[in-house]
């Protein structure tokens, strides 16, 4: 990849962009924070050829939820549990919507 195309993809919310120091200053947060969020399978930052921690806009979009929970009081596995559930539940929302539109119904079917 040259230099042209790494500038076009820092538009792309899932382009690695960031570095874990650089993360964990836009966040306010630490390194260690970034570490445990990854541990605990939140998010999986990609490897630059060095080896070290890239994140993207997407992955920092969901480190700073954590933050938030974490921030409440909430233990950073429970942040981190609350985050995947809240995810699943819009991707099944998103596909109920979806299906809805496809058959034409407007909510769930009558019970018999």
């Amino acid at each position: 990849m040259t230099a042209d195309d790494s500038y076009g993809r820092l538009d792309d919310d899932d382009y690695p962009a960031y570095t874990m120091g650089r993360a964990a200053e836009m966040l306010g947060t630490t390194q260690g924070f970034l570490r445990a969020i990854g541990e605990a399978r939140l998010i999986t930052p990609l490897r630059s050829e060095g080896g070290h921690r890239r994140y993207s806009r997407y992955q920092l979009r969901i480190a700073a939820r954590a933050r938030e929970l974490v921030d409440q009081g909430t233990p950073i596995e429970a942040a981190c549990r609350i985050i995947i559930l809240e995810d699943q539940l819009e991707e099944a929302q998103r596909i109920n919507a979806e299906y809805r539109r496809a058959t034409g119904s407007s909510g769930p079917a009558p019970a018999d």
